[in-house]
């Protein structure tokens, strides 16, 4: 019986998570409210605030959802790394790219979180999320830019924290104006050779 509950309440959060995501693209993160959210899944507002603390938290819950297994996914191969720090970049940014394009959870998501959320009243505390999560993200991307100059995949003179910054500028606006107008360019051709010359200049030696 204990088993069943739980699996109930596993399937309770994730009905409640699918119906912020259509709710949060249709009327924007911060005029949704919890009521409407839980009228869009079938259920009461108590069962939100019994899986919920309040909005920020099902919006982080929701995001949680689809970037933790490709945070998992791009942290999943210790050797390859270590190897080939910049094959194994580019495979994992040209898997993010992929399902960007092609996960319409992922899509509607990220759709979200670039262009459906203000930082204000209840949201705020998403600021301070956010900004961790960024501060992870290209702490990952410095340590496979370390591991390419250690390799001699890039120039040793290489300033490793600004590529990384730029890095991540580059990933994430690509991502950003795509997701805006999905017809202005093919984010998983154009994304591969942005980052192949980002990276060319990075390995380019000074003569």
């Amino acid at each position: 019986m204990a088993r069943r509950t739980k699996e109930d309440a596993l399937v309770t959060r994730d009905l409640l998570l699918d119906a912020a995501e259509r709710v949060f693209q249709r009327r924007g993160v911060s005029k949704t409210s919890l009521q409407e959210i839980a009228q869009e899944a079938g259920l009461t507002r108590g069962a939100i605030y019994w899986h919920f603390e309040n909005k920020a938290d099902v919006f982080d819950a929701m995001l949680q959802r689809v970037t933790l297994p490709m945070v998992a996914n791009f942290n999943s191969q210790p050797e390859a790394e270590a190897l080939e720090p910049l094959l194994h970049l580019r495979r994992n940014v040209a898997t993010a790219f992929h399902q960007t394009v092609h996960d319409q959870q992922v899509r509607r998501v990220f759709e979200i979180a670039s262009h459906k959320v203000e930082y204000v009243d209840e949201l705020q505390a998403l600021q301070e999320r956010h900004i961790a999560e960024r501060g992870e993200c290209m702490g990952d991307l410095h340590r496979l830019l370390a591991l390419a100059v250690e390799r001699d995949q890039l120039a040793p003179a290489t300033a490793v924290r600004v590529a990384a910054i730029g890095l991540h500028a580059l990933i994430d606006g690509l991502m950003h104006n795509w997701l805006l107008d999905p017809q202005a360019f093919d984010l998983e051709a154009v994304g591969a050779q942005a980052l192949d010359a980002y990276l060319a200049g990075l390995a380019a030696r000074s003569v």
